[in-house]
């Protein structure tokens, strides 16, 4: 009868959980917090509020012949003990951020290792850490860093530096090619949540719990501009706080937003020249040829125009979204990823529509 019907297909489901070394509430209550492509383009790593990386290969995702398994990780593997919240690729490594502590991962060891590691079909690959190269300067950050979370990274390739922000109100700059801190940049009264750089100048910019978003310049350490968004009238959402959790650039331009609207400012004027009627905060924003897509509270990825319209919503699985990267570093394997509140990462190989979803 129906019922039988209804309870076999439970039983499977949780049987089909435990192979994937998942209970049931863990799985409902999993969230993706970073992602980042491999220098290729055809991985996708993905980091989640448990401390795990997944590893998915693109190519067997988008392939013709492609089944449900081709859309499951093909490496796994726990790397932090707490969410990693930021993920970050340079040509050799991939880049996480825990509590306190950074380690890098060698992309070579990583696709070494889903080559050579004989899957079965019933179960998912996982992998313990040791099978990465942990860099030489890990052991450094664990011991120098004492940040509640780290929030966000970004690489700043005009000096081989990484810029990092998190819960202690500062912005640290660490040499990779050294593994040292080289500078802090003090100046944020509350929580960093985001950092970006400007293309062509030597500036950082960093958003924080406090409202402001800084502009520094990388070569003296010091702020050149403070922008408190929440006091300008036409971003200023009370309701929602004045905090930052949205920050990128392009050439002469800034995206942000938080508590704050999201907004498109100039910033050789310093001035905000649009901004978008999107509901809820907006955790992550990028420039994409002439539109700006956005993803945070709610299930959609907002196309918003330059001018301040908000051309469509996109519908996601997850119902709130936390990030979203384009892969540019294949035109094979060209995509839109977003992940949030569940164990989906969804893919758009046109910005129009979701075509599917990976899983963990």
């Amino acid at each position: 009868n129906k019922n039988h019907g209804d309870h076999l297909l439970i039983w499977l489901l949780l049987c089909s959980l435990c192979h994937h070394g998942y209970g049931l509430l863990q799985l409902l209550h999993m969230s993706v917090f970073s992602q980042s492509f491999s220098p290729c383009g055809r991985f996708l790593a993905a980091g989640n509020n448990y401390g795990e990386i997944a590893l998915f290969s693109l190519s067997a995702a988008l392939s013709p012949d492609a089944t449900r398994l081709s859309q499951k990780p093909v490496l796994t593997f726990t790397a932090h003990e707490g969410p990693i919240f930021s993920l970050v690729s340079s040509d050799c490594h991939l880049l996480s951020a825990g509590n306190g502590e950074i380690s890098a991962w060698s992309w070579t060891e990583l696709i070494k290792k889903t080559q050579l590691q004989v899957r079965d079909t019933h179960y998912r690959t996982v992998v313990c850490p040791t099978v990465t190269q942990h860099s030489h300067f890990v052991s450094v950050l664990r011991s120098s860093l004492e940040i509640p979370e780290i929030n966000s990274m970004v690489l700043n390739n005009r000096d081989n530096s990484l810029v990092i922000g998190g819960g202690d109100n500062n912005v640290h700059i660490l040499d990779l090619e050294h593994g040292i801190f080289k500078a802090v940049l003090q100046g944020h009264s509350d929580y960093v949540h985001c950092v970006s750089l400007r293309d062509r100048e030597a500036d950082i910019l960093s958003g924080g719990e406090d409202g402001a978003v800084r502009i520094w310049d990388s070569r003296t350490g010091q702020t050149v501009h403070c922008i408190e968004v929440h006091k300008y009238e036409t971003c200023a959402r009370p309701q929602f706080g004045k905090w930052i959790s949205c920050l990128t650039t392009e050439s002469d331009w800034m995206l942000c937003g938080g508590g704050p609207s999201l907004s498109l400012w100039h910033l050789r004027s310093l001035s905000p020249t649009s901004t978008f009627p999107l509901s809820g905060c907006q955790r992550q924003a990028a420039f994409y040829q002439d539109m700006i897509l956005a993803v945070g509270e709610g299930p959609n990825v907002s196309h918003c125009l330059l001018g301040g319209g908000v051309k469509a919503q996109i519908p996601c699985s997850s119902q709130s979204l936390n990030t979203l990267q384009l892969n540019m570093n294949s035109t094979e394997h060209r995509v839109l990823t977003v992940g949030g509140s569940s164990d989906h990462i969804d893919v758009f190989t046109n910005l129009s529509y979701r075509a599917f979803s990976l899983s963990f």
